[in-house]
């Protein structure tokens, strides 16, 4: 029997670990030709073990962004699907915006805002060559709480997956973004303090365990196939119930 994405290549940034590595692989297993692109080198022990290709990628670089979408034509034909989830989030430093040092932030805001635009700039003639595609975005619960600039850089991502909906929607290319809640990840671990997290479960989750990379992969699958073939421009939490919104 064949998966939702026979025939189908996919772009997933980050992957070499955590959320992005879950994605990769599920794109994979269920017939996928995916590009494992991120600048961390572990992505290519993903990209073997799932027959992929992977391309060392800085989503903050023009011609990185470039030269990973030609390598994915080269490789496979065309591009149909592009995750978005490449992030400082691990290494990340914990500042005040009107305190952080201008230089890191504007690198941080080029990667986890700006990279998803540069991505999605590159795909989308191979995807529209294609008759269409679709676009999941990276967004998290933290765009709607006091995060720093965390935060603000998912503001941005929400307001970019509208806005591209709009722009890319007369092409057949469809985007949408995915809003996790906390989840257990070593990126998160180095980041979040232990008995924090215990907080956040306890006092602000509805289900009250820490999510995993396993449970966004089914509506990071949803919202790329075909099924999903009216629905763009959404930011659906997946998150536990840690935040409702009206």
């Amino acid at each position: 029997m064949n998966g939702r994405f026979e025939d189908r290549v996919a772009i997933v940034t980050g992957a070499a670990g955590g959320i992005g590595e879950a994605y990769a692989r599920a794109l994979a297993a269920e017939g996928a030709s995916v590009v494992v692109a991120d600048v961390d080198g572990r992505g290519e022990a993903v990209a073997a073990d799932i027959k992929g290709l992977f391309v060392r990628t800085d989503v903050s670089d023009p011609a990185s962004v470039e030269a990973m979408a030609s390598a994915a034509v080269d490789r496979f034909g065309g591009i149909d699907h592009l995750v978005n989830n490449a992030a400082i989030f691990g290494t990340m430093k914990l500042d005040f915006l009107f305190t952080v040092d201008w230089d890191y932030y504007k690198r941080f805001m080029a990667v986890n805002m700006d990279g998803a635009l540069l991505c999605a700039r590159a795909v989308h003639p191979h995807m529209r060559a294609r008759g269409g595609g679709s676009i999941v975005n990276q967004s998290s619960t933290a765009a709607w709480q006091y995060s720093g600039f965390y935060g603000l850089a998912k503001v941005g991502v929400n307001g970019l997956t509208q806005q591209l909906a709009h722009e890319l929607g007369g092409m057949n290319i469809r985007v949408n973004a995915i809003a996790p809640g906390p989840i257990d990840t070593e990126a998160n671990r180095a980041v979040v303090p232990g008995d924090m997290s215990q907080k956040i479960v306890r006092d602000r989750m509805a289900v009250k365990r820490m999510g995993t990379p396993d449970d966004l992969v089914g509506m990071c699958l949803f919202l790329l196939s075909d099924a999903a073939g009216w629905v763009t421009g959404q930011i659906v939490n997946v998150d536990g119930g840690e935040v409702f919104r009206s």
